[in-house]
C-alpha cells in the first residue's frame, strides 16, 4: 500500500503570517519525503480571505517543495483545469515535471466555488454543470496534445490552437510543412514538454457515477475523500467495471484510485480527539456548507433533518482518527474491503498547531506505516 499527504494549506487568522505557513508545509513535507511517504498534494483555491483555503497555486508550491526534497512525488489535488488557460497550465506543469526530476502527478478538478470560477473564467461558472464538464474536457484534451511534444492543432467549442491568420517568416526558424502552410502558422509545439512520457499520470478528484465512469473510461486515476467505506465500495466498483471495459484488461478493485481521509494519530483515543477536533470541524463546517452531508450516508442511507454535523457523526463513518492501533484497524478494513491501494493522509487542518501535526505524522510514520508497506513507501 502506498501512503501519501494531502496537504491544505488552510490558516483561519494566519494571513498576515503565510510566511511562517509556508515554512511549516516545507517542515512537514521534508519529514514525509525522509518518513518514505509516496508523494504530497496541494490544492488550489482563490479569494479565501477567510483564509481557510488558500493556496492559490499548487503547481508553483510543488515547485518550492520539489526542490527541498529527493524522493517524494508531487501532485496537485487538484489544479482546477477550468480555471486556467490550457497552455499555460501545460506548460507549468510541464516545467515542474523537468525541474522536479519527473515526480510530478498530475491530479485536475472542475471547481466548485462560484466566487472563484467566476473571477477568473466566467465559462467554468459551476451553475452551469453542463458547460464546466465541456471546459474541463476540452482543456484535458489540449493538455494531452500540449504534452505528447509534436506539432499539433486544436479547434474546439471553447479555444482553438493556433490562431488562425498568424504569418511567421524567420531565417532562424524556417516556415516548415511541418507547423505552415503558405507561410502561415497552422499548427504549434508546447515546450518543453514533460520529462515522463507520454505525460505525468493524471488524477482527477471524482465522485459522482457520471464522474467516476468518465475519468475511468478515459484511463484517468480517480481520488475520493467523504464517503464511509459501504458508499466507497459502489464507487470503487464502479471505477473497476468501467476501467476494466475501457482498457481490455481486467482491473483490481482499488486499483487506480487514491483515498483521502482525515488521519491523526496520538498516544491514546481521547487525545487524538481533543486536539484535533477543532481544526477538524472548521474544515468540515466550511465545506458542508455547500456541499451537504449527502456524501458521508453509508450505502442505501437516507440522508434526513435528524442528521447533523459533529465529531461524533464523523468517527463513525469516515475518521482515521485515535491510537496507531485504532487507526490501524481502519486502513485494514479499508485494504479488505474496497482492495484501497493509496491512502492520503489529510492532517494538517486549519488551526491545528504545527507541532501537533508533526507529531501525528511521525506516530503514523514509525507504528502504522510498517504494518502496511514493504521497503518503504516510495516502491
Amino acid at each position: 500500500m502506498r501512503f501519501s499527504i494531502f496537504h491544505n494549506l488552510g490558516a483561519p487568522g494566519r494571513l498576515g503570517e503565510y510566511a511562517d505557513v509556508m515554512d511549516e508545509a516545507r517542515e512537514f513535507a521534508v519529514a514525509a519525503d525522509r518518513a518514505g511517504f509516496w508523494s504530497t498534494w496541494y490544492t488550489e483555491h482563490h479569494f479565501g480571505h477567510e483564509a481557510i483555503e488558500i493556496t492559490p497555486n499548487p503547481v508553483l508550491m510543488g515547485a518550492d517543495i520539489a526542490a527541498r526534497t529527493t524522493r517524494i512525488r508531487i501532485g496537485q489535488a487538484a489544479s482546477i483545469a477550468t480555471f486556467w488557460h490550457p497552455l499555460r497550465l501545460a506548460e507549468d506543469i510541464a516545467m515542474l515535471d523537468q525541474l522536479s526530476g519527473g515526480r510530478v502527478e498530475v491530479g485536475l478538478g472542475r471547481g466548485l466555488y462560484g466566487r472563484e470560477a467566476l473571477n477568473l473564467n466566467a465559462l467554468a461558472d459551476p451553475r452551469d454543470q453542463e458547460q464546466n464538464r465541456a471546459l474541463y474536457e476540452e482543456t484535458v484534451e489540449i493538455l494531452r496534445k500540449a504534452w505528447s511534444g509534436e506539432f499539433f492543432s486544436h479547434r474546439g467549442r471553447f479555444y482553438e490552437f493556433p490562431a488562425p491568420g498568424v504569418k511567421w517568416n524567420h531565417p532562424l526558424s524556417p516556415a516548415t510543412p511541418d507547423y505552415t502552410e503558405a507561410g502561415v502558422i497552422t499548427k504549434m509545439q508546447v515546450t518543453p514538454f514533460p520529462l515522463q512520457r507520454p505525460h505525468p499520470p493524471l488524477w482527477q478528484v471524482i465522485d459522482s457515477p457520471r464522474s467516476i465512469k468518465a475519468a475511468a473510461a478515459d484511463g484517468v486515476q480517480g481520488m475520493f475523500w467523504l464517503p464511509p467505506v459501504s458508499a466507497l465500495k459502489e464507487r470503487f466498483e464502479l471505477y473497476r467495471d468501467t476501467a476494466s471495459q475501457a482498457s481490455g484488461r481486467e482491473y483490481a478493485l482499488g486499483e487506480g484510485i487514491g483515498l483521502v481521509r482525515d488521519v491523526y494519530v496520538a498516544d491514546t483515543m481521547e487525545q487524538a480527539r481533543a486536539e484535533f477536533e477543532e481544526a477538524l470541524m472548521t474544515t468540515y463546517r466550511w465545506i458542508m456548507h455547500w456541499r451537504g452531508l449527502g456524501n458521508l450516508m453509508e450505502a442505501g442511507e437516507q440522508l434526513t433533518d435528524a442528521h447533523e454535523l459533529s465529531f461524533d457523526f464523523l468517527q463513525g463513518r469516515n475518521l482515521l482518527v485515535g491510537t496507531p492501533e485504532y487507526v490501524s484497524e481502519k486502513i485494514a478494513e479499508l485494504r479488505d474491503e474496497v482492495g484501497l491501494e493509496h491512502l492520503l493522509l489529510w492532517t494538517t487542518h486549519p488551526g491545528l498547531p504545527h507541532r501537533n501535526a508533526m507529531r501525528s505524522l511521525e506516530l503514523f510514520a514509525e507504528k502504522v506505516m510498517p504494518q502496511f508497506t514493504a521497503g518503504g513507501g516510495h516502491g
